[in-house]
């Protein structure tokens, strides 16, 4: 991904969350210079990977296939001792029409929250077991393989189970549970508007705990086309020094 289309992306985010009376913390609108001169007492925000994430999976057309995230909080895999939260907070942006590619998460259990804006349609399937024991392979990107199961899942308290390959369609105030191992793609249905999601779960590290099925990087490399007017979690090893 350019720079350029990194920071529009998140100027853009910004926009959005204040015209929906969403406040973000200050380090939301840290430049390069805020961030040079962190100082210890904020290590948290670097090592738990708080802040912002822009990706378009290796797709290379962020408006068609991309995600925004703002982590406003998580906890820590390797130092459970430092930081002890097991829960994780996030805020996705989700363009009109805008796809994130078909992937679950080994460790992972998480709520997904339409909190408003436009509709947002998940088709789910079950991982195979081989699937989600082959972590180097996933790893490694090699193609992921869906399940001919029925998926349980939880739709605002409802516990149901669908075919695999259901489509379920969450409407601003509905959400749904997914478990760890189950694949799902989403979309923001076209016409309906940008859609703001939030995702409450276990904490994570997205360097680590995503499996996707045939899609490309995770975490995009970066062609430093300008200069950044704001970070992603990505750039924090290149500019901050404790």
């Amino acid at each position: 991904m350019r720079r350029s289309t990194v920071n529009q992306v998140i100027s853009n985010a910004i926009q959005f969350a204040e015209s929906h009376s969403l406040p973000l913390p200050p380090f939301a609108y840290w430049g390069v210079d805020e961030w040079r001169s962190l100082g210890e007492e904020n290590r948290e925000i670097a090592d738990n990977m708080l802040g912002w994430d822009v990706t378009d999976f290796g797709s290379g057309d962020f408006e068609k296939v991309g995600l925004t995230v703002f982590t406003f909080r998580n906890g820590n895999f390797y130092h459970k001792d430092a930081y002890p939260k097991p829960y994780a907070e996030k805020l996705l942006l989700v363009g009109d029409g805008q796809i994130l590619p078909y992937h679950y998460h080994w460790s992972k259990m998480e709520d997904i929250i339409n909190r408003g804006g436009g509709t947002l349609i998940l088709t789910l399937y079950n991982s195979t077991e081989a699937d989600f024991a082959d972590t180097e392979g996933g790893r490694n990107g090699q193609p992921g393989k869906f399940a001919d199961t029925p998926v349980t899942i939880t739709v605002d308290g409802c516990r149901m189970t669908l075919p695999a390959g259901s489509q379920v369609t969450l409407k601003p105030g509905q959400s749904i549970t997914l478990m760890p191992g189950q694949y799902h793609k989403w979309q923001g249905i076209p016409g309906t508007g940008p859609v703001m999601l939030f995702e409450v779960s276990a904490c994570n590290d997205d360097n680590i705990d995503n499996r996707f099925h045939t899609a490309g990087k995770r975490i995009p490399e970066i062609d430093e086309d300008e200069t950044p007017r704001y970070l992603i979690f990505d750039d924090y090893k290149k500019y901050i020094t404790f």
